[in-house]
């Protein structure tokens, strides 16, 4: 990712903890110079477990790549410092909660005065105006304001209550909502010759992930659609979408051309459909006698969709996720391990995660001292 000149795309990153330090990394992967501010104490990840020697493979999976700066904005000195940064910059990300950079002088409308083609990114749970701004806003009470958890909850048949949340979809999205929203402000400035403000909301993120869903809730159906269900191994769970016609036949087929496979309710796709249920009550007879890997095997080599479910650890391990690529190797003051590579390989840039994690504060002598009174 390169700017006017061929020079990278400078970003200065005032975020914190995992949406905007994702869309950030993100931008690191893609070739950008990430400065990553933080105050005296880092980024509140830095502790966060999993720990090995007092390093933090979370807070290294989501900052590798950039480089820290230690400033303290409630100091004059370090805004000072910040707007000086900032305003020579390409691109600002920041997600605290609207208003606050506005005060600290460090916001959109101070700072591109200062530089009219800089690219500002702010990342909240609901959006830079309207009533809802104010809200404090962490993923899980994001997941439960969209909709989300409520429309998870009605693929679980007998559920009492929404299921507990641990994997932070909103952060996640939101970080690549503005990444790829800040692509297309820089394409814009290359059009234009302008900068502009980049507003995304976690709860519009999640909401946009939800087409059915949102469609649904304007034109209500008399049946809800089918969900896709787990179907017990001797030994774990299988996941099989027989769902084109030559899929099902293929499925029958492999099961022993069962009579009921030949019941006038399941011809048809919409028939399938409306008689899932039934379908994968009948198919889990089948699977609950044979491993969760024979059953895979089996569906695959009769070209019946199927996935057996796989922890993390099985995953990454995967053979042809290795071949890909998906992880890449990284390090930081305890070593180094592994975190995931950017979920998109392309020709002609390198898009892969650093090595690098900062330690904190180890750029701030040379990023700063450009900028500031030789009698400083």
């Amino acid at each position: 990712m390169t700017g006017a000149g061929e020079a990278p795309v400078r970003v200065v990153d005032f975020s914190q903890v995992m949406a905007g330090p994702f869309c950030t990394r993100l931008l690191a992967d893609t070739g950008a110079e990430v400065i990553k501010v933080e105050a005296p104490e880092g980024d509140a990840m830095r502790g966060r477990p999993p720990l090995r020697d007092g390093c933090s493979t979370y807070f290294g999976t989501l900052n590798a790549g950039k480089r820290s700066v230690v400033l303290d904005l409630k100091t004059e000195a370090g805004r000072r410092d910040a707007f000086a940064l900032a305003a020579r910059a390409d691109v600002v990300v920041e997600n605290f909660r609207p208003g606050v950079m506005a005060r600290l002088g460090l916001g959109w409308e101070a700072l591109s005065a200062a530089n009219d083609r800089l690219i500002y990114c702010a990342i909240s749970g609901f959006g830079q105006e309207g009533e809802a701004a104010g809200r404090p806003a962490y993923a899980p009470m994001i997941h439960a304001a969209s909709g989300l958890d409520l429309a998870l909850m009605a693929f679980q048949p007998g559920a009492d209550r929404p299921a507990p949340t641990g994997m932070f979809y909103a952060d996640v999205l939101a970080g690549v909502y503005a990444w790829g929203a800040i692509q297309t402000a820089l394409l814009e400035r290359e059009r234009q010759g302008r900068g502009q403000l980049v507003d995304v909301a976690l709860v519009d993120s999640l909401v946009s992930m939800m087409v059915y869903e949102c469609q649904e809730a304007q034109f209500p159906q008399a049946r809800k659609r089918h969900v896709y269900t787990p179907l017990r191994a001797a030994d774990g769970f299988v996941m099989v979408v027989p769902l084109s016609a030559k899929n099902f036949a293929a499925m029958v087929t492999l099961l022993g051309t069962p009579d009921w496979g030949a019941d006038p309710r399941f011809r048809t796709p919409a028939g399938r459909e409306a008689n899932w249920a039934e379908i994968m009550a009948r198919m889990e007879e089948w699977t609950a006698l044979r491993s969760a890997e024979e059953c895979e095997r089996l569906f695959l080599e009769a070209g019946v969709p199927c996935s057996r479910y796989r922890t993390v650890a099985e995953a990454l391990a995967d053979p042809a996720a290795r071949a890909r690529g998906i992880m890449g190797q990284v390090e930081d003051a305890a070593g180094s391990f592994e975190a995931p590579n950017p979920p998109f390989r392309m020709s002609l840039t390198a898009a892969h995660v650093r090595r690098r994690i900062p330690e904190l504060g180890e750029a701030t002598a040379e990023m700063l001292g450009p900028l500031r009174p030789a009698a400083e």
